[in-house]
């Protein structure tokens, strides 16, 4: 609410409720849009950082089609991931020895390098 006075303020000097009404209904919708705005970007971040850890999970697991899983994720949201988790190949990851990225421990060979 405190942000709105000032405008009306402005719009009293000169003696116009209506202008002082308008500018806080402009600042109120202002400062929501502002709010959602923000609440939108947060999502976004937190729903990008879902799909890269889904490809990534799923390529040090030895799964073929990992952009496959990060687009079922992506469409389906909550469900998507809950589905990729409950399918996905159990098992600890341990950094390879050859090129350091994680991969299933229990797999032959390295998803990322090909070596054993």
């Amino acid at each position: 609410m405190a942000a709105l006075l000032p405008g009306y303020a402005v719009a009293q000097r000169n003696g116009d409720d209506a202008a002082g009404a308008a500018a806080c209904g402009c600042l109120g919708f202002a400062g929501v849009f502002g709010i959602v705005l923000v609440i939108v970007w947060i999502a976004l971040v937190i729903a990008l950082w879902v799909w890269v850890w889904v490809a990534r999970d799923a390529k040090a697991r030895g799964l073929d089609n990992s952009i496959l899983w990060m687009v079922l994720v992506m469409f389906t949201s909550l469900l998507g991931l809950l589905i990729y988790v409950l399918s996905r190949p159990k098992g600890n990851l341990i950094p390879c020895p050859h090129c350091g990225n994680k991969r299933l421990q229990a797999s032959p060979k390295c998803p990322h390098c090909g070596n054993a």
